[in-house]
């Protein structure tokens, strides 16, 4: 009997094979997705293919050998770029691309030692079956065919293509119901519809999103203004002007994490000035950086508007020419000299426009520092060297001055000159988390000389001093070691609390106290208008005032975590805040729409630019 022809395995399926099967693999090595029961792991093996099916196959439709071979060849290496653009990105920012972020092309300049230290030679396996496919096409081995399908069998691919496109969304709208309405979480989305189908996805919201200044005319401003004003918090009293026309200089501590403080790493003390500054303080150890893709941009949006970043990119970059109503410009109209300092290229993150819209009369950049080779390192121009040359130009502004200084030191990959390494590196197989204890105490000596030149040149007494945390330095990549550093599993719940960063307020004439109320970025601009005696009543923002009583333990993170005086919502389980264990549902649930309802009400104003219609509402017109 003779035996049938063994088919040939088509150029279509088999293009679409090696990148479906490398797909899994960088999803199980290079990106901690968790998965929770077979019904996940099932989803995640099979969300690719759908996707690649469809787009290999529009190759067969075209009639010539060579230009379907050169499409299948320029689609699996452009498709395998964007899967390790991700990787790329994740092991940096422990997040996904956005189309927003690939705009922000002013800072990819800037990225040189930090890119370095992300990539390698050994990336090159991430193209490996574009290499056997170019291979294939080439040497034609007797079981690979070029040959086209019949229009019957197109069809009938075309067929199974879309049915395993909407099987996959069936399925993973049956194990994760609203999918796609949650996109503040961008490791849901790719976990259950893929990588490739997020971003058109992602595509999809950018394009809504543009759309939606063009047709916003401020009625949606109603329902904001209900809630903002709703839940009002009516400021300290005590607090009220307490230090009414003093200087105001803020630090954005780059990186810098609230777990190192009161912390040791080899017998010595991480932070041994912040440590004694704040006993002089105002300390907040219950703080959240709630930044985004962003980062220090969105922490600095934040600062300025009591508004959270948005989920996708960076408000500097998407929304720069928005109608702003900032700390900053309530600052210039009682009389302050508005500034920004920081030793880069003014650019970077878009800050020279960004500042613009934000109201800064001045903005201190790379041209008005003196930047040498010497005291540079990885980012720019070290922090001792930038306060100090900072201190001097504050000397000459008029008063009372306000003024932004941002860090660089403390800045991933972490590293430092010999001389400036003053305590012994951590010990894990982790040199980031290594080098991170070093950068940091660096910084806080940085601190230390820059309090010192405050005193000497006499400001220090006449200035209300803030330093916060910008956001995370060391993120969930790197879990392994920060478990061996804190002696215990970082779970969703540990790694929220990971979340929090210092907040210090110093206040000329007032004692040290520790607070330890659950409070976030949000309640920075209300916080530091009402101690110098300026009300934010009329503003629509959805932070408060942390000193006032009327302030409850709560706070939303950008992803749609948040945490109570008692619990923390994480990894879509509630987790009790003294057990550190998973708890019922029920605890976390009563908060849940009003998270969702907060962070939509913020999108709205920013999206539709609605601070622009804000001054004829009735709200302002009757306190005016």
């Amino acid at each position: 009997m003779k035996l049938n022809k063994i088919p040939k395995a088509p150029l279509v399926i088999i293009a679409a094979l090696l990148l479906w099967i490398k797909t899994y693999i960088v999803y199980k090595t290079s990106f901690d997705i968790k998965i929770e029961n077979t019904i996940q792991e099932i989803i995640l093996f099979m969300n690719p293919l759908g996707f690649l099916l469809f787009i290999f196959g529009i190759g067969l439709l075209m009639k010539k050998d060579k230009s379907r071979t050169r499409y299948m060849i320029i689609t699996s290496f452009l498709l395998s770029f964007i899967l390790y653009g991700n990787v790329v990105f994740y092991r940096f920012f422990d997040d996904f691309l956005t189309l927003p972020v690939l705009f922000q092309t002013s800072n990819f300049s800037d990225l040189g030692g930090s890119a370095s230290a992300i990539m390698s030679w050994k990336d090159v396996f991430y193209f490996l079956d574009v290499f056997v496919l170019i291979a294939l096409i080439k040497f034609l081995p007797s079981w690979f065919s070029l040959e086209n399908y019949s229009r019957a069998s197109r069809r009938a691919y075309f067929l199974v293509a879309t049915a395993l496109v909407f099987f996959n969304l069936g399925l993973a709208e049956s194990e994760r119901p609203q999918l796609l309405t949650r996109t503040f979480d961008r490791e849901m989305l790719v976990k259950n519809i893929g990588t490739y189908n997020y971003h058109i996805y992602d595509i999809f919201l950018q394009s809504k999103s543009s759309a939606q200044r063009a047709l916003a005319d401020g009625s949606e401003l109603a329902d904001i203004d209900n809630y903002v004003r709703a839940n009002y918090i009516e400021p300290d009293k005590e607090m009220t002007g307490i230090a009414k026309d003093k200087n105001l200089i803020i630090v954005s501590m780059e990186s810098l994490q609230n777990f190192v403080i009161n912390s040791k790493v080899n017998g010595e003390e991480v932070t041994p000035f912040l440590n004694d500054f704040i006993g002089e303080s105002y300390y907040f150890d219950n703080f959240y950086h709630q930044t985004q893709q962003g980062k220090t941009s969105d922490s600095e949006f934040i600062l300025d508007n009591s508004l959270y970043p948005l989920n996708r990119g960076a408000v500097f970059f998407t929304h720069s020419g928005n109608e702003f109503d900032s700390m900053t410009e309530k600052l210039d109209a009682n009389g302050y000299y508005t500034t920004a300092m920081h030793a880069n290229n003014k650019s970077f993150w878009n800050r020279d426009i960004m500042y613009d819209s934000l109201g800064y009369e001045r903005f201190y950049s790379l041209p008005d520092y003196e930047v040498t080779e010497d005291n540079s390192v990885n980012w720019g121009m070290k922090d001792i060297p930038f306060f100090e040359q900072s201190v001097q130009h504050m000397k000459e502004m008029p008063k009372p001055f306000s003024t932004k200084m941002i860090t660089l030191t403390n800045h991933y990959p972490f590293t430092l000159d010999e001389e400036d390494k003053l305590i012994e590196p951590y010990t894990s197989k982790d040199g980031t988390v290594n080098r991170y204890f070093q950068t940091v105490r660096y910084m806080d000596e940085a601190l230390k000389n820059f309090i010192n030149d405050l005193k000497e040149s006499g400001l220090y007494e006449n200035s209300v001093i803030v330093m916060y945390g910008d956001h995370y330095g060391i993120s969930e990549n790197h879990n392994t070691a920060m478990s061996q550093y804190l002696g215990k599993e970082v779970t969703p719940f540990v790694s929220t609390q990971l979340q929090r960063v210092p907040l210090i307020i110093h206040v000329p004439g007032q004692e040290g106290k520790t607070i330890s109320k659950v409070s976030g970025q949000i309640d920075l601009k209300p916080t530091i208008l009402n101690l110098l005696g300026i009300d934010t009543k009329k503003d629509i923002q959805f932070g408060g005032d942390i000193f006032s009583d009327q302030h409850e333990d709560f706070t939303i993170l950008r992803d749609g975590r948040f945490i109570t005086k008692d619990y923390v919502y994480a990894g879509e389980k509630c987790w009790d805040k003294e057990t550190e264990e998973k708890t019922d549902m029920k605890f976390c649930k009563p908060y849940q729409e009003r998270v969702t309802e907060e962070l939509d009400y913020s999108d709205k104003v920013i999206y539709g630019d609605l601070l622009r219609f804000y001054e004829e509402t009735e709200y302002r017109d009757e306190e005016q």
